[in-house]
């Protein structure tokens, strides 16, 4: 089963044969080339073309992080899967008002009904959560179908969005951490630390699963499509997000995995240390790779899988095989 590569100490990449060597200050590691997804960097690793070049012909994606943990970008190879059919399609749906419109309401309706079943999870575990339940699906059943353009659908879904962060504060009540505004470039508390992180690779993990696809992730729908270099990642990322990074952050959270011992503040920026974002990367791994059974399919799947299969929903909307329909938790 491929992996992914977290490499938190700094240090040096780079091709031996046919493995990946990681080289660091408490000694060398080897990774078959074969096993590995991709590689997130948070530590100042050195590397040369020829790893670039390594890397490039065996599809692995590279994804850094800052300083603070954010998100600077990514070794992004030539794509594998080109299909010019398939861009033409995704174009046609963009420029397209309608065509826009209809997969844009499809992410906001997949992100407000998961929203609702986090809340509905833990409701269902004596926190008062029932007004914001009513909220959001207020939003999801009156709202959402009466909007005509894609700026009263980002509205909508900022509005309800607003509500669930709001809720946050009674699921963690016992806890000393409190939501009091979202704040992400920077993060100025460490609730919007953890959030922030979580977030940036629920959009990565996507955006290395849109690269075994023949999608474009330069053509979003809901985040409209300009000089950014990505923005179909940001569109599915709103469904998983509540599945995938929120998920984790209440048991890291609530469990007192994480305390307020492991954030730092500098210069007005909340930092999540090296050892919280340890734990998260492992809990977000072992989310990711637990399995459920899938009602379609009959079988069990990841949440890895999970993400790929809503990729090829995507495509075959695009292509007119089959209409699109969001992923929505049953727990």
């Amino acid at each position: 089963m491929k992996r992914t590569l977290y490499l938190f100490s700094s240090g040096r990449l780079q091709r031996k044969d046919n493995t990946i060597c990681v080289e660091a200050q408490e000694g060398k590691r080897y990774f078959p080339v074969e096993s590995v997804r991709d590689i997130y960097v948070f530590g100042e690793v050195d590397f040369n073309k020829k790893l670039l070049e390594f890397l490039e012909d065996k599809a692995i994606i590279l994804h850094f992080f800052g300083y603070y943990g954010n998100y600077v970008g990514s070794f992004y190879p030539r794509e594998h899967y080109n299909s010019g059919y398939l861009l033409l399609k995704q174009a046609e749906h963009y420029l397209d008002p309608a065509l826009r419109l209809e997969l844009a309401r499809k992410f906001v309706e997949g992100a407000l009904a998961n929203m609702l079943q986090v809340l509905r999870y833990y409701s269902a575990r004596g926190k008062e959560l029932q007004s914001f339940i009513d909220t959001i699906s207020s939003f999801l059943q009156e709202a959402l179908p009466r909007c005509t353009s894609v700026e009263e659908l980002m509205a909508v879904e900022g509005n309800a969005r607003k509500c669930y962060y709001e809720s946050f504060n009674t699921i963690l009540v016992d806890t000393p951490f409190a939501m009091e505004a979202r704040s992400k470039h920077p993060p100025a508390d460490p609730l919007n630390a953890v959030m922030s992180f979580g977030n940036s690779l629920v959009y990565t993990k996507i955006l290395t699963e849109i690269y075994k696809t023949h999608l474009d992730p330069r053509i979003g729908y809901l985040h409209a499509t300009n000089f950014r270099r990505f923005t179909l990642n940001l569109d599915l990322a709103e469904i998983f997000k509540p599945l995938c990074a929120d998920r984790v952050l209440f048991a890291l959270l609530g469990k007192k995995m994480i305390g307020m011992e492991d954030f730092e503040n500098e210069g007005g920026i909340c930092l999540l240390k090296e050892r919280g974002r340890r734990l998260y990367v492992q809990e977000f791994e072992e989310k990711l790779q637990g399995t459920f059974y899938h009602r379609r399919l009959r079988r069990n799947v990841s949440y890895q899988t999970l993400i790929r299969l809503e990729l090829y929903k995507l495509e075959k909307h695009l292509i007119g095989e089959q209409p699109y329909e969001p992923f929505v938790s049953r727990w």
